[in-house]
């Protein structure tokens, strides 16, 4: 409220007309300060637009990239959101298994055999798995792309959400020509706000998305940006964070010990380092889209494997949300998962 009084007295009527469709230049600076700050990236305004949420800027990178039939890298599984975005405009997905360390090397050089325009990855928390490329991965996937004409698409919506470990350097920005970093104050600020951003050094790139942001919403909501800036400048942003993280790591490993106490031994689970998701496994044969309306019959809602992949149905697998309820709650909704687990 303090922000919302700020703005309105300060700006007057400039919060509330048209504005340019790249967004607020005090809010670009202040992502480009951070960025170079915390992530030793050298940027400027001019390499940034903000998005309506980092979901736009899917959208508006798959309408400017992607022709019906072009190759898209993603991977196995990934962020279900990006596959509904991307599909839109009919590319082919080819799925790069995921495993503990990161991509699959060997896939994705054989995956790139193939007409690829982009290859999106979360190499942060990724969603849904709650996993992190090793710093080893991260170097094998740099490797392998530097010199090609392929865009890397890194999504860091957690980044900054880690609350165990060391900060890992990202794959391709500042480092590829051709990369996208893309980034939000959903999981930082607030997520009602709808303020995301796009970062590159590209600027033809940049450019071709701006046209296309234009055609599609001009700008994002103006009176959003002007707030969530002087929320950011009158305000310590670390401090905040760093409360998050201290409840986030809390709430996860009430997860993780109330799965160890109440499922069988034989589901197995991710343990993330930041980030709010983490992965189950169940037995082979044992279909999560199946247990979800059981589940629900017990009060208890997660997101079935299914969605995460392409052309797979009746996953073995599911994302559990830690973020959004206390350790009672948690405790409780995985005791109820587990009785249902142990009936199958």
């Amino acid at each position: 409220m303090e922000s919302m009084n700020r703005i309105v007295k300060t700006y007057g009527s400039s919060v509330f007309q048209y504005s340019i469709t790249a967004g607020l230049p005090e809010l670009r600076q202040y992502i480009a300060d951070r960025y170079n700050r915390i992530f030793g990236l050298t940027l400027t305004p001019d390499n940034i637009i903000i998005t309506t949420g980092s979901q736009q800027a899917l959208d508006l990178i798959g309408k400017v990239m992607l022709d019906k039939g072009d190759g898209v890298i993603i991977e196995k599984p990934t962020y279900l959101a990006a596959i509904q975005a991307f599909s839109m405009q009919q590319p082919v997905f080819y799925p790069v298994e995921l495993t503990e360390e990161g991509m699959e090397p060997e896939q994705l050089e054989k995956a790139l055999q193939n007409p690829v325009k982009f290859i999106y990855a979360i190499p942060d928390f990724q969603n849904p798995t709650g996993l992190t490329y090793s710093a080893e991965n991260r170097k094998q996937v740099y490797e392998i792309l530097k010199g090609k004409d392929v865009v890397l698409i890194e999504d860091d919506p957690y980044g900054e959400l880690r609350f165990d470990g060391e900060r890992l350097p990202y794959i391709g920005a500042g480092k590829l020509p051709n990369s996208i970093l893309l980034g939000t104050f959903s999981k930082t600020v607030t997520p009602g706000m709808r303020t995301g951003f796009i970062i590159s050094e590209n600027k033809e790139l940049l450019k071709c998305i701006s046209v296309a942001k234009e055609a599609c919403d001009l700008h994002t909501n103006i009176f959003s940006q002007y707030l969530i800036w002087d929320y950011l400048t009158n305000n310590d942003l670390d401090m905040h964070i760093a409360k998050i993280k201290v409840l986030y790591q809390k709430q996860a490993q009430a997860m993780m010990d109330a799965m160890d106490r109440y499922f069988p031994s034989t589901v197995k689970y991710t343990k993330p380092h930041g980030g709010m998701f983490l992965w189950i496994t169940l037995p082979k044969g044992v279909s999560a889209m199946s247990l979800f309306p059981r589940a629900l019959e017990k009060k208890v809602a997660f997101v079935p494997g299914d969605p995460f992949y392409i052309g797979i149905e009746n996953a073995n697998t599911m994302r559990l949300n830690y973020t959004n309820a206390d350790c009672e709650t948690i405790e409780e909704g995985i005791r109820r998962l587990g009785e249902l687990l142990k009936e199958l």
